[in-house]
């Protein structure tokens, strides 16, 4: 004999019913369509000059897509099964439209099964590759034609921390001689205010709002809290930021949203963009890395930086 289940009545059984009915439908568009189509922005995206290049004033970042979220192994396989090739195509088509213009990857290999298909559908996107491997330079912008390779800011931090920062600018050297443009990421502001400092020949730098490597650099210090997380201090912006607005290049100020940690709501998100762009120079960006399997993450930051951004 088959049981019936009792209809649910009134007021809480309709929104209940309601509920449930757009959320399995929003699953199921997930599903079949990946990220949602973002539609045509309304304004025009700021620029910064970079190089020969006009750029977009937000670049779409690549964490997510390597899965990298700073939240746990959970978060970090969702983000892998998520972004498929196809659905990384369907992303940066997505960026495009709303006016990013530009992409930072990391690894040639990972990132080279959806930048053949994306270039193949017509995509003008630019792109910066984030690298550490003097001895692959040359590969990589063979294979992947970016308009710029980055020394990576955790390698970074790690060869200054140990007194190897000539490896560092002997990788500049060797990009530049790629003929591409040449940026230094890094964690740490005492990185890039050295290598403002010593004149190296860097076209951009990268600047991580956080302090990620500090127990990297600082080895006998008292940090109680490294041993469960990362460390997200929360005047650490105001130090990087500082530094920012020291140096003469352009800088790309990246973590602004705090891998998240300042994604409670989109308040919290539009006060975050907000700091970034009050406290970094007009020819500086920011990189940006989107999830949007939960709603339009590139529409809505995509509006921050039209609104925030202006450079004039």
């Amino acid at each position: 004999m088959k049981t019936e289940m009792p209809a649910m009545t009134g007021r809480r059984g309709f929104l209940t019913q309601l509920v449930g009915l757009a959320a399995a439908t929003a699953m199921e568009t997930r599903r079949t369509t990946g990220a949602p189509v973002t539609s045509q922005p309304a304004g025009a995206m700021p620029t910064i000059q970079l190089g020969k290049h006009r750029i977009s004033r937000m670049v779409a970042g690549s964490n997510p897509i390597l899965g990298y979220s700073y939240s746990g192994r959970h978060a970090d396989q969702h983000m892998k099964d998520y972004f498929t090739p196809e659905r990384t195509v369907e992303f940066l088509q997505n960026c495009e439209r709303a006016g990013i213009t530009t992409h930072q990857f990391a690894d040639p290999d990972r990132a080279l099964p959806y930048l053949r298909p994306l270039r193949e559908r017509g995509s003008k996107m630019s792109f910066l590759c984030l690298h550490s491997q003097r001895e692959k330079i040359k590969d990589a912008v063979e294979r992947a034609q970016p308009i710029a390779m980055v020394h990576h800011g955790g390698a970074t931090d790690r060869l200054f921390a140990d007194g190897k920062a000539s490896q560092v600018h002997d990788y500049v050297k060797a990009a530049h001689d790629c003929g591409v443009l040449v940026g230094v990421s890094a964690h740490n502001p005492d990185c890039i205010k050295r290598v403002a400092d010593e004149g190296w020949e860097v076209d951009f730098f990268m600047t991580c709002f956080y302090f990620l490597t500090r127990k990297m650099v600082h080895k006998d210090a008292e940090i109680p809290m490294l041993d469960f997380g990362l460390p997200f201090f929360k005047d650490d912006p105001k130090a990087m930021t500082q530094v920012v607005r020291q140096v003469k290049q352009p800088c790309f100020g990246f973590k602004i949203l705090g891998s998240g940690r300042h994604c409670s709501n989109q308040q919290t998100v539009r006060a975050a963009f907000k700091f970034a762009f009050e406290n970094i120079k007009p020819t500086d960006g920011v990189i940006v890395g989107m999830f949007p399997w939960f709603f339009d993450e590139v529409g809505a930051n995509a509006q921050f930086t039209r609104e925030l951004g202006k450079t004039a």
